[in-house]
């Protein structure tokens, strides 16, 4: 039976999770945030493979996505470049993995980014330094925060972490192992804490590239769980944005919404833990619409279809 619009958009905004299937055209999932308003904006990870076929399908399903609910900016939860980093401002890579494939006037916005464990097996300040070169590409330090307006009256506060040094290292990484032990951990967990103390915001999200858990191949990352997970219940933080695994995911650790958007290129098998309220395995994205109240998040694939959303309440319950 065809659905009223009523019935679509009840649909679309519950306030609990919906696993929906099926082709959905951008302009039918994002009328409502282009007409309400608000801050509007994309999470992608995983994702810099000099243009091949995956990487090339969820651009373009991004652009229509951004422009349809004109997104503000887009943020990358790292491993931005495969699979060893860039090694300066002027590889080549930045042309063939991020200028030429997302090169759609929607995604001309300013790109919020983190560092991955495969962007330190290149050189780390070359992508901070080319925040000086791109008119999109933000990247100011190592971790960051950065405050954006949701309405006249409310404002939403991101951390971003480097979540390298606190991460375990897969086998085939400890040739890069010295490129971590430059960085102080407990330096950056200090900050961290302080800067969260400090926020006066009413919607905290914190940006990271290792999941804190997971039900993807690489799973928990334990130091996070001991030493980040806390702070972000003891301070209110209402979500988590990863990447790391390769696949799309939404699980909940108490009052803590954790969001895997992994999948901007390849993909790896993914499955459900304690912690699971959506897991697949495909390539996509993540298309956030956030209000005073509440912060809709929606999985879509490469080929525009919506997989699931959720309504994450600025105060919980």
């Amino acid at each position: 039976m065809k659905q009223t619009r009523r019935q679509f958009v009840r649909t679309l905004f519950v306030a609990t999770q919906a696993t929906v299937v099926g082709s959905l055209l951008p302009h039918r999932l994002f009328a409502e945030d282009a007409r309400v308003g608000g801050l509007n904006f994309l999470v992608l990870g995983d994702w810099g493979r000099n243009g091949e076929q995956d990487q090339q399908d969820v651009a373009t399903q991004m652009a229509l996505a951004a422009r349809e609910m004109n997104a503000r900016f887009i943020i990358s939860v790292g491993d931005n470049f495969y699979e060893h980093g860039v090694a300066s401002t002027e590889d080549p890579q930045w042309q063939t993995s991020f200028e030429k494939v997302y090169s759609a006037p929607s995604l001309q916005v300013p790109w919020h980014v983190a560092l991955g464990n495969h962007d330190y097996h290149g050189d780390c300040d070359a992508q901070i330094a080319y925040s000086k070169i791109s008119g999109r590409w933000n990247m100011p330090a190592r971790y960051f925060t950065r405050t954006d307006l949701i309405d006249a009256g409310n404002h939403v506060e991101f951390f971003y972490l480097d979540t390298m040094p606190m991460a375990t290292f897969d086998e085939d990484e400890i040739m890069f192992k010295k490129n971590v032990d430059s960085q102080d951990m407990d330096r950056q967990l200090a900050w961290f804490e302080a800067a969260l103390a400090a926020s006066t915001a009413p919607w905290k999200i914190v940006v990271g590239h290792h999941p804190i858990y997971s039900g993807g191949g690489h799973g928990d990352t334990p130091y996070l769980i001991k030493h980040v997970l806390p702070l972000l219940q003891k301070y209110g933080v209402q979500a988590y944005f990863n990447g790391h695994d390769h696949d799309l995911q939404h699980l909940q650790a108490g009052k803590v919404n954790l969001f895997c958007s992994g999948a901007g290129s390849k993909i790896r098998p993914t499955s459900s833990t304690s912690h699971t309220k959506f897991a697949k395995s495909c390539s996509g994205f993540m298309a956030v619409a956030l209000r005073t109240e509440g912060m809709d998040v929606r999985m879509i694939d490469d080929h525009g279809r919506l997989l699931y959303t959720t309504t994450v309440a600025r105060v919980s319950a």
